[in-house]
């Protein structure tokens, strides 16, 4: 991966501000995923939350922890229908290790730490999502490519 994507992260404008909704995407590759996800932020912020807000309201009094659940929620979803609604997989990075790489691939350091946890329900699967949600928009926590890695695993191989 290149610095722009290892950089990557889903980070939101200040909260209470107003664009607390969107998330900053900066130039290049990663800003594809990010419109995606945005695309179900702003569903989730609009459609179901439950709120008292008018409309336009609701995309501006979003505070952190309302980011963090739609953020989650959106997540959660893109996963659960790329799994083809039966199963969602998240990666999320353990502790470092060390191993030799096989012959012919190079280390990255990250890619070996990654481990899989699969869900069988969308709650649970946005339940674990929302409990480790800084390990996807905290700086330098890899959280594009982590999410990158989830559906492809959460899609499958062969599908």
């Amino acid at each position: 991966f290149s610095c722009e994507w290892t950089a990557a992260h889903f980070r939101f404008r200040p909260p209470h501000s107003d664009l607390a909704y969107a998330l900053e995407a900066g130039k290049g590759g990663t800003r594809a995923i990010l419109v995606a996800v945005q695309a179900h932020i702003i569903s989730y912020l609009l459609f179901t939350r439950e709120t008292e807000c008018t409309h336009l309201e609701r995309l501006c009094r979003v505070g952190q922890w309302e980011q963090g659940q739609a953020l989650a929620t959106a997540l959660a979803e893109i996963l659960w229908a790329a799994g083809g609604g039966g199963r969602a997989v998240v990666c999320l990075v353990t502790a470092p290790i060390t191993m030799m790489p096989h012959e012919g691939y190079r280390a990255t350091s990250f890619t070996e730490r990654i481990q899989l946890f699969e869900f069988s329900e969308k709650a649970a699967a946005q339940g674990f999502i929302s409990d480790h949600i800084n390990c996807f928009k905290g700086e330098g926590s890899h959280g594009v490519i982590l999410f990158l890695y989830s559906l492809l695993f959460s899609r499958t191989l062969e599908r």
